[in-house]
């Protein structure tokens, strides 16, 4: 029986996605190995043919080892392709959005834009501040490769300048309206440098900011970042169980303690409308009890769970873990929806933000059983999202582009010393992005 838009997300995420190498991927956007790693796959949509949403957005594994096993097989050719089931011989239609030229062109500072963010299903994601100090002391989370990304495939540091051209590019030419603003652990200063960035982009480029790093003890600097513009805050709890958490993620557990992440959610929660605040947590790790007990203490704060299934990414030092089952996450899965159902968390309502790293709480609607408090759920959604367009909009509002000392390439030509005009970066670059483990298709 063919699985439902989600349960393929969801299957995918766990057993990942082989690409012959006869199956051209031309134009798609590329594998890249920035900030955590998570994002290390092939960006690609589901269309669902349901009322509920037209299309899943997710990140499916590719260059992971447990992908050599995997039943799920990509056909075709650029505009028309499929995956295809070897167990059972369905055939699922998805499509593989294309790379957008702004990918390959400089700012005016000479950094590669695709150096400074990328798209992450339909938004933006920006890693803002040096890399994580846990990782200078050994204590970084255990399944992160951001020390191994960021100065190399991810600019280490980033310019002002230089992130609100790479937002104007994006907004223009991808119509992003969501940039994702993320960072590690900074020895409790994090927040303050987010603030430059937060006000440039609210002041010049008007899209909604979410911001994530690592939460401090200081709850005024979430008030000034709230005054600023910012409509997000998302905290990596990771993982709910004390040891688990200590084993994994060894400089949260001894420098912040998690209920440190709790407190900071419910704060920001409190400061917040409904909806603009969420908990992450890693789904395969740490026993599904767990997991389920996270998810329902998140939501019933006011915020809601964004639920990443573990991936043993390439070069972490969990790579040789196994990657979770089908049945485990999508039990996970459905408890998210329902528990964001029962403690009436409005989800999905800004516009046009599809996240591909995870397993949205709205994807999971096609997994609740179609019962009376389903479909109510699902008309107060509905209705909130008609009736926060015009604010959206209003936040958004009507910015002009400013010109700023030394204009972003537009062409490739040769090099001027920032005079406007620089080459692109290498083609082949594109797919692979410094990634020795990825081929180049």
């Amino acid at each position: 029986m063919p699985l439902n838009p989600c349960e393929l997300e969801i299957d995918l995420f766990c057993r990942g996605l082989r690409v012959p190498d006869h199956v051209s991927l031309e134009g798609a956007r590329g594998i890249r190995r920035t900030r955590a790693g998570l994002g290390s796959g092939l960006e690609l949509t589901i269309p669902t043919g349901s009322w509920l949403k037209p299309a899943i957005w997710m990140n499916a594994p590719v260059v992971e080892p447990f992908v050599q096993t995997s039943p799920y097989v990509l056909l075709g050719h650029p505009g028309a392709y499929e995956v295809l089931d070897q167990r059972t011989a369905c055939e699922y239609v998805v499509d593989i959005p294309r790379e957008p030229s702004w990918y390959r062109r400089l700012t005016s500072y000479e950094v590669p834009m695709s150096q400074v963010g990328v798209l992450q299903g339909t938004y933006l994601g920006i890693y803002i501040n040096p890399v994580c100090e846990f990782w200078s002391t050994g204590l970084n989370c255990r399944f992160c490769t951001t020390g191994q990304n960021v100065g190399g495939v991810d600019a280490g540091s980033k310019r002002v300048e230089d992130v609100l051209e790479t937002c104007w590019a994006a907004k223009e030419e991808s119509n992003i309206t969501f940039v994702h603003l993320n960072g590690g652990f900074q020895g409790g200063h994090a927040l303050e440098f987010a603030a430059p960035f937060v006000r440039a982009i609210k002041e010049e480029v008007g899209l909604l900011v979410g911001v994530q790093l690592t939460p401090e003890r200081d709850f005024t600097r979430y008030d000034r970042l709230i005054d600023l513009g910012v409509n997000h805050f998302s905290f990596c709890l990771e993982l709910l169980d004390p040891e688990w958490f200590a084993r994994v993620c060894p400089g949260k557990a001894r420098t912040l303690g998690q209920e440190l992440f709790f407190e900071a959610m419910e704060y920001c929660a409190s400061r917040l409308p409904p909806g603009a605040v969420s908990g992450e947590i890693i789904a395969g790790i740490e026993p599904l009890a767990n997991t389920i007990a996270a998810i329902e203490r998140i939501t019933s704060l006011g915020a809601f769970p964004t639920v990443c299934i573990f991936r043993p990414t390439l070069l972490s030092q969990m790579a040789d873990w196994p990657s979770p089952s089908y049945d485990d996450m999508r039990r996970v899965m459905a408890e998210a929806y329902d528990a964001c159902r029962r403690h009436r968390v409005p989800i999905g309502l800004a516009p046009n933000i599809e996240v591909s790293l995870v397993v949205n709480p709205d994807d999971a609607a096609f997994l609740a059983p179609r019962t009376l408090d389903f479909f109510a759920y699902e008309a107060w959604r509905r209705m909130l999202r008609l009736a926060a367009r015009p604010v959206f909009l209003r936040e958004m509002g009507t910015h002009v582009r400013k010109a700023h000392r030394h204009g972003a390439s537009e062409s490739q030509g040769t090099p001027s010393s920032r005079s406007g005009i620089a080459p692109a970066v290498p083609t082949a670059v594109a797919h692979m992005n410094g990634d020795s483990n990825a081929r180049n298709r």
